[in-house]
């Protein structure tokens, strides 16, 4: 059974939280006590009905506030699909959040309150979505009871979006009109809108084609870890050497002939390891350990590729990165710690093209700095090679951190756009 990952996004109040408690709570994906802790909150508060975004509104100031700060993972399954979501905030403020927990999904659902339409934050949270390259974008259109389930309410967002998404770069677009609240279309299809002949958000969700979102052209393995075991007890496993990580581009099987990098050097796999035993294959995004004919001298932070379809060996840089700390601000000449895949180097920045206003797509030139949450597109100098894809490539070999190399915390998050 495959993984969907997805994101939500929206802006304040449009109802994300109350929407995944809905699509928990129908797909019978909570716990009883859960269920029982929400209804005593809902009356505490002399609310109707039980509101459902407590289930996932887990900080004391979200539940307070009524919003939702940090991103939120949950989980779920249905006899078709796993789920992994991510509750991504609205506020402008929490920009990196929305990266953070948008950069690994598949899929994006941005909620819009039918009574307010396409504001600044749906356009932000959109193009968002293209920026980190997400596959599949929902535009779910929420609240529709609100509007009395007007079709003519809903066309009007429609045609809106539909006009600003030109811009961007999108590949999958669907438009579905809910109400989180009352659940019309959310599970199961609703008989409050009759025109509406698509299917429920999470028949889509079931159904939507992700194997092919990932790539399967390009054979990417960064190495993780090299496996020697100390002291096997069976003589087999003496001289086992094997080389761990995740697979982060193609399709590996054994006696496919393989490149080290940096060395250069070719040999062929002679078996893939895995805890549940030997495959016949690895693709993304699987961890499996490679075991090769030959011995060569291989490390955590090389690279196993095609002879023939190799990444870029690269130390400068052209990037996108987010911004995600309060101090030190991001300028020319910084300096910083940078961890692609498995390699760590260290990193300065070069030059500060332009700051991007994610509101209006303007590029203010004259910036000199990016602070918290902001996105622009930089010039970095690397101080040994990396093995690198540009990121509308490959999503994994395209991105990267900065981490401040006096306070170890992770500052920016990176896409590459040139590498050279």
């Amino acid at each position: 059974m495959d993984i969907l990952r997805f994101a939500t996004a929206g802006s304040v109040d449009d109802g994300k939280s109350t929407l995944i408690g809905r699509l928990l709570f129908d797909s019978k994906a909570i716990f009883e006590d859960q269920l029982e802790a929400v209804e005593r909150t809902s009356r505490d508060r002399g609310t109707e009905y039980t509101d459902l975004s407590l289930l996932t509104d887990g900080l004391r100031a979200e539940r307070e506030q009524g919003i939702t700060i940090d991103v939120a993972y949950r989980y779920f399954a249905t006899p078709k699909r796993k789920f992994i979501i991510a509750d991504t905030p609205g506020h402008i403020q929490y920009t990196r959040n929305m990266v953070t927990g948008a950069s690994t999904a598949d899929l994006a659902i941005v909620l819009i309150d039918a009574r307010k339409g396409v504001l600044e934050q749906s356009r932000r949270h959109a193009f968002l979505t293209s920026l980190l390259r997400v596959p599949h974008l929902v535009l779910a259109v929420n609240k529709m009871d609100l509007v009395d389930y007007s079709y003519e309410r809903f066309e009007e967002i429609r045609e809106e979006f539909t006009q600003f998404a030109a811009k961007l770069n999108i590949g999958d677009l669907t438009f579905i009109p809910i109400s989180a609240l009352h659940g019309d279309n959310v599970v199961s299809r609703s008989e409050n809108m009759p025109w509406y002949q698509g299917t429920s958000l999470l028949h889509h969700l079931e159904n939507v084609h992700i194997a092919s979102d990932r790539n399967l052209v390009d054979v990417r393995f960064p190495v993780q870890y090299v496996i020697r075991p100390q002291r096997a007890t069976d003589p087999a496993f003496h001289d086992y050497r094997g080389y761990a990580g995740q697979v982060a581009g193609g399709v590996l099987k054994p006696g496919d002939e393989v490149m080290h990098l940096p060395s250069g050097l070719t040999t062929r796999i002679a078996a893939i390891d895995t805890f549940d035993g030997p495959r016949e294959e690895a693709f993304p995004p699987m961890s499996v350990t490679l075991r090769l004919e030959d011995d060569i001298d291989i490390s955590r932070g090389d690279m196993i590729c095609r002879p023939n379809n190799q990444p870029r060996s690269a130390q400068d840089l052209q990037a996108m990165i987010c911004w995600m700390t309060d101090t030190p601000k991001l300028g020319p000449r910084s300096k910083l710690t940078i961890k692609h895949t498995t390699r760590t180097a260290r990193a300065m920045v070069r030059d500060l093209h332009y700051r991007l206003d994610v509101n209006t797509l303007h590029r203010d030139e004259s910036a000199t700095t990016l602070s918290l949450n902001e996105i622009g597109r930089v010039s970095l100098r690397v101080t040994q090679p990396l093995f690198v894809d540009d990121y509308a490539r490959n999503r994994l070999t395209g991105g990267f951190i900065l981490i401040d190399e006096s306070t170890n915390t992770t500052v920016a998050a990176g896409m590459i756009v040139e590498a050279h």
